[in-house]
């Protein structure tokens, strides 16, 4: 029964590999309106959400929906994994069964660490580790996608894997830098949570210089991936440069205009989306086989009907 369901859901990898990635980013966006709203206690305990019930209640008002609401949501995202699992494992493709187990796997670990989070009342270095694990999640839900769908290429010349690597380790610098920001600002997730005690002033700038360095070296890869003729680098590159200014725009204007909660959401939805696009152009560098085994099992069959 269970290799009969592997296989039919097979046909539908692409689409569970898309839905993961797009559940991924999702629930960062949620992460954030529940951090937004102070609904962060709104479940003051884990994993019941009070002592006495696993459901929220009435009487614990909007906060308690919107956390229970949030958590609520990785079961979706855990349905998601397995299906996206079960497909791979049904296609019989051993990179994507691997990659689609750990995100399985690393949901449930998400979980506790959430539940830590409530635990230690929001305590910011926590609360900034469960981000970190969200975005490495998204990253590979990306490296998936790209497994599945992307044009064959070989290994790119040193240059390009060496500013390639330096964008995904830059990246990573800034997407922390954010996750300390954010432990220092003023949306804690709830009133009498603590914040990390550093100047959130100092920290902004610190993160928006390294921000410039990641920008500059993106420019570069993207005039040589240019020069070079790579068209596929070109385009991932372009898009992940577009992002980062984007991204760039959303945070000053949040920081100048006081951190309104709606240009912080956006923020962290692009947090999301700039975590996917380091690992698009990291993997854009390095050697791909066409994987379409789709596309294999059709000209197979054409040839047998040629025969």
């Amino acid at each position: 029964m269970f290799t009969d369901l592997c296989a039919r859901l097979s046909p539908r990898l692409w689409v569970l590999a898309v839905a993961n990635i797009l559940a991924n980013i999702g629930i960062i966006v949620t992460g954030a309106a529940v951090r937004l709203t102070g609904s962060g206690l709104g479940c003051p305990t884990w994993p019941k959400c009070t002592e006495d019930s696993f459901v929220t209640h009435p009487s614990m008002g909007i906060h308690g929906a919107i956390e229970f609401g949030n958590r609520l949501l990785t079961y979706v995202l855990l349905v998601i994994a397995v299906a996206c699992w079960m497909a791979a494992v049904g296609r019989k493709d051993r990179t994507a069964v691997r990659l689609s187990l750990i995100v399985a796997l690393g949901i449930p670990l998400q979980a506790v660490i959430g539940g830590i989070t409530v635990l230690t009342d929001l305590n910011p270095w926590i609360v900034s580790l469960h981000l970190v694990a969200s975005l490495a999640m998204v990253m590979v839900c990306l490296g998936l996608l790209d497994h599945l769908r992307s044009p064959v290429r070989e290994t790119a010349p040193a240059a390009h894997r060496g500013l390639a690597t330096a964008i995904m380790l830059v990246g990573w610098v800034v997407l922390y830098l954010g996750t300390i920001v954010t432990g220092a600002g003023p949306h804690a997730g709830d009133l009498d949570a603590v914040r990390n005690g550093l100047d959130p002033q100092v920290l902004s700038h610190v993160h928006a210089a390294s921000v410039y360095v990641l920008v500059t070296l993106t420019v570069a890869l993207l005039v040589v991936a240019v020069r070079s003729g790579n068209r596929w680098l070109v385009v991932v590159t372009g898009a992940l440069l577009a992002l980062e200014l984007l991204q760039g725009v959303i945070g000053w204007s949040q920081y100048l205009l006081d951190l309104p909660e709606l240009l912080v959401a956006m923020h962290m939805l692009g947090a999301g989306l700039l975590a996917a696009g380091f690992a698009r152009v990291w993997l854009a560098v390095r050697p791909h086989a066409e994987v379409e085994q789709d596309t294999g099992r059709l000209l197979a069959w054409a040839s047998g009907q040629q025969d």
